[in-house]
């Protein structure tokens, strides 16, 4: 419930999974984890720098008692940063496609999962800028994988475009916000490993993994 440990928690989710991707020592990989560093070091210093300036303006640092605008407004807009919503989304297909599908399912998942839940915590009462997110999300989402063929690419514009029905529903019913990402995680984690098994990563492989394995296939 306090500010402090809840940005303590979110860096060392980050700093946890930085080891993993770069792993590999392959340039996409480096460069992947060097944009992903980058960018989730601005939005922890914008969470930090707004929850400070909440503390200063109200006294309080407690997650729920968030009632000045200004502070909302930067929280949500970092965190927005963190998860990859729309319009600040451009790292994650980048990013998703410099890694390997077992890191890449770790980041569309359980890295997506704190930043998810503080933006439960909060809700805006002005609750036009989480709209403005979501709508923009669903849009690029959509309209961003149509033209790839990189199996990650397209997954991440999916993870986009699902974070932005969530938070759209988020503004009239968060048990429903909640079922939606469960099903996320299932629909995502069920297809990544089908790529992974079928060790596919791009549209014309999928189309060729057809003769080898018709089921996995299938799911996928």
């Amino acid at each position: 419930s306090h500010w402090l440990l809840a940005w303590m928690g979110l860096e060392m989710n980050t700093l946890a999974i930085i080891p993993l991707m770069a792993q590999h020592h392959h340039p996409r990989a480096v460069e992947a984890t060097t944009k992903y560093f980058l960018t989730q070091a601005t939005a922890a210093a914008m969470l930090l720098f707004a929850s400070t300036t909440n503390a200063w303006l109200t006294g309080q640092w407690d997650i729920q008692q968030m009632s000045h605008p200004l502070p909302i407004t930067l929280i949500t807009l970092a965190l927005a940063l963190k998860i990859g919503l729309a319009p600040i989304h451009s790292w994650l297909p980048e990013v998703l496609q410099g890694l390997d599908l077992t890191t890449g399912l770790i980041l569309s998942t359980w890295q997506k999962l704190a930043p998810f839940a503080l933006l439960l915590q909060i809700q805006p009462a002005n609750s036009t800028i989480l709209i403005a997110f979501g709508l923009a999300s669903t849009l690029v989402g959509g309209w961003g994988g149509l033209n790839q063929t990189q199996l990650r690419k397209i997954l991440a514009y999916s993870s986009i475009a699902h974070l932005g029905w969530m938070i759209l529903v988020l503004q009239f019913s968060p048990s429903l916000t909640l079922l939606t990402l469960l099903t996320y995680f299932v629909m995502t984690i069920s297809t990544f490993l089908v790529f992974k098994l079928s060790k596919s990563t791009n549209i014309n492989m999928l189309a060729t993994s057809w003769a080898k394995a018709p089921a996995l296939t299938a799911l996928a």
